[in-house]
């Protein structure tokens, strides 16, 4: 098959960034800290703008696995009312939720919503399991009086997130969900997640290569970052194309038509399907990778946002 063509506001998006990154040298040659520096000024363009909040609040949660830095977006939701767990990507290595800033505020007014960016902690100083460890204790924080802290109906949280973020959504609502925990996700919203630590031959020649937006070879650095010298242990917290899906909540997945994860997608939006579960997916031609940061210059991105609070949304109605 040959490669989809990238949306020409996409590709507005794509250059900009392939410029940024070429004033600096390959990440992957960089000590983590000095990469994580790049990226944040690379993508520091994409989260202005953008609409207001009623209230932006930074705090940490004083969680069972330790302190977590999270940021509140209310635009002027109920209270209490329902909320996001949004968690960004970046490869279980790179970004914050400075780089997600906007995107989560977008989310936040499109859907009316509270939402709750979450700075888990980053790879490879902080391994597998320790960053999903802790987005479990806060769940259990949410429950414990942290909801009622945020203004945050604890019988209407989701959890979604990007990329690394997916991932680590999804992971969080399986162990929760085995655990169980008496918070449990409502929902997932799950942005072009990295669901496998293995790219097939297909996705890596017609969606990957060095011009892609992410290839093969950085999702294998990445898996290494977070999953050391076994990034292909068969654990279904760690790669949750493996799991047993039974009785997770309703799902949303966000599909890139030209993202070497999108197989990845629609493999666990099968699989979920095969297990009975309600869920849905979207595939937004010519979308790449991390499209929906583009929405300053992309109108496909902004529809993908738009679709996800407006799914969301309904959730939280039922």
């Amino acid at each position: 098959m040959s490669k989809p063509a990238i949306d020409p506001e996409i590709a507005i998006f794509v250059d900009e960034m392939r410029r940024a990154w070429a004033s600096h040298p390959p990440f992957m040659s960089l000590p983590v800290a000095e990469a994580r520096s790049v990226a944040e000024t690379v993508r520091a363009r994409w989260r202005t703008g953008g609409p207001d909040m009623r209230q932006t609040l930074d705090l940490t949660a004083a969680t069972a696995a330790g302190p977590l830095r999270i940021r509140l977006y209310d635009p002027g939701a109920p209270n209490p009312g329902p909320a996001l767990v949004y968690l960004h990507g970046g490869g279980f290595t790179l970004f914050s939720i400075d780089t997600h800033d906007r995107l989560m505020r977008e989310y936040a007014a499109a859907g009316n919503f509270r939402v709750i960016g979450v700075d888990y902690p980053l790879s490879p100083e902080a391994r597998y399991p320790k960053a999903l460890d802790q987005l479990v204790a806060l769940a259990g924080w949410l429950d414990e009086g942290g909801a009622d802290r945020l203004g945050v109906d604890r019988s209407k949280v989701a959890f979604g997130g990007d990329s690394a973020g997916g991932n680590l959504a999804m992971a969080t609502a399986l162990r929760l969900r085995d655990a169980g925990a008496r918070l449990q996700p409502m929902a997932l919203l799950l942005n072009y997640g990295a669901f496998d630590t293995r790219c097939s031959d297909e996705a890596e020649a017609r969606l990957g290569g060095p011009d892609a937006v992410l290839n093969r070879a950085e999702m294998a650095y990445y898996h290494a970052n977070y999953l050391g010298d076994d990034p292909y242990r068969e654990d279904p917290y760690a790669r949750p194309i493996l799991a047993d899906l039974a009785d997770l909540p309703p799902t949303f997945l966000v599909v890139p038509e030209c993202d070497v994860l999108s197989e990845q997608s629609l493999a666990m939006a099968a699989r979920m399907a095969e297990a009975g579960l309600e869920v849905s997916s979207k595939v937004y031609p010519g979308a790449t990778h991390s499209f929906l940061e583009a929405m300053s210059v992309a109108r496909v991105a902004r529809e993908a946002i738009a679709g996800g609070a407006a799914w969301l949304g309904a959730q939280f109605a039922r």
